[in-house]
């Protein structure tokens, strides 16, 4: 397990655990009291610590090494039912950006995401979950599949932006994922969006826009990072936790503001402590979405889409 530098308390608590558990398995000493007061204190010190985490402390979880990434969610929910699709049709595959069909709890879904690399080659391979424009065009045509086959989409968010290269904006960068987030407003099929880890900027928004847009608890959903917040404003990554709380990133903060509809609880300690009940509750929060857009008329579901978003950022004074 690795840990953050916020997580280090953990680790001295959890490293005593393991020493006394291996002085009573090693000799004839009885260490069951000592090790349940070590056990008491380590389950304080992490309610302590999780419970009240600064938004730079739930970026950098949404970043952590071992979180579960989205084809780690798709493995879990489809199993053997996922059927991967490639390619744009126009230029390549673009591996930062996964799609194809599969069934979550019984019912076919069209699955797009992000899916980032476990290791410096899988990084590499997958371009750190930054997509080109034939991601995003991928991401269409499956889209436009979906629709045409009357099949519901799932989208996984986690992507720290849109790939910003030169050729990528030579391919037209922008105007792929303008154009995702119109076609995704008219979508006649019901559209379910899920943040599991970063969503930063139009590289979020080109598979982010739905009828239920869920985040996870420790991830977060802005129009820039938080380092590139610092750079711009303070020309320096140092003002990065300054920045990460003004821009109000958390999934408390946009529930708040009305930007998600709902936070999908995690385990103590974040995702990757305990994968199998993340997966659970992120089945359960799909599942209740789709129950409640299923029997919506096409008109029904584009309008109260259309109106979602229309009413964003709206104020009075």
């Amino acid at each position: 397990m690795e840990y953050l530098d916020f997580e280090l308390p953990i680790k001295e608590l959890e490293d005593q655990l393991d020493k006394c558990q291996i002085i009573g398995q090693e000799s004839d000493v009885d260490v069951t009291n000592t090790c349940k007061q070590i056990e008491k204190k380590l389950e304080e010190t992490k309610r302590k610590i999780y419970k009240n985490l600064t938004a730079w402390q739930r970026v950098q979880l949404s970043r952590h090494p071992n979180r579960p990434y989205t084809m780690d969610h798709i493995n879990a929910l489809c199993g053997d039912s996922f059927l991967e699709l490639f390619g744009d049709r126009g230029f390549k595959d673009d591996k930062a950006m996964v799609g194809g069909l599969g069934k979550i709890d019984g019912q076919s879904f069209m699955i797009v995401g992000q899916q980032k690399g476990y290791n410096t080659k899988t990084r590499q391979y997958r371009n750190f979950g930054m997509a080109n424009p034939e991601g995003y065009r991928k991401a269409l045509r499956l889209m436009k599949m979906a629709e045409k086959f009357g099949i519901p989409v799932v989208t996984f968010i986690d992507t720290p932006g849109a790939y910003p290269g030169l050729e990528a904006e030579e391919r037209g960068q922008g105007e792929a994922i303008a154009r995702n987030i119109l076609e995704m407003c008219r979508l006649k099929v019901p559209i379910i969006c899920v943040i599991v880890g970063e969503g930063a900027s139009g590289g979020a928004l080109g598979i982010g826009v739905g009828d239920r847009v869920l985040m996870m608890e420790n991830t977060w959903y802005s129009v820039i990072s938080p380092e590139s917040c610092s750079s711009i404003l303070w020309k320096s990554w140092e003002h990065k936790e300054t920045a990460a709380e003004a821009l109000k990133l958390t999934s408390t903060d946009m529930k708040k503001q009305k930007l998600v509809d709902d936070v999908i609880p995690e385990p103590l300690g974040g995702a990757h402590y305990d994968r199998e009940t993340t997966f659970k509750t992120v089945q359960q929060y799909i599942t209740k979405a789709y129950n409640e857009l299923k029997d919506l008329s096409t008109t029904e579901l584009v309008a109260q889409r259309m109106d979602k978003y229309s009413k964003m950022g709206e104020y009075k004074e």
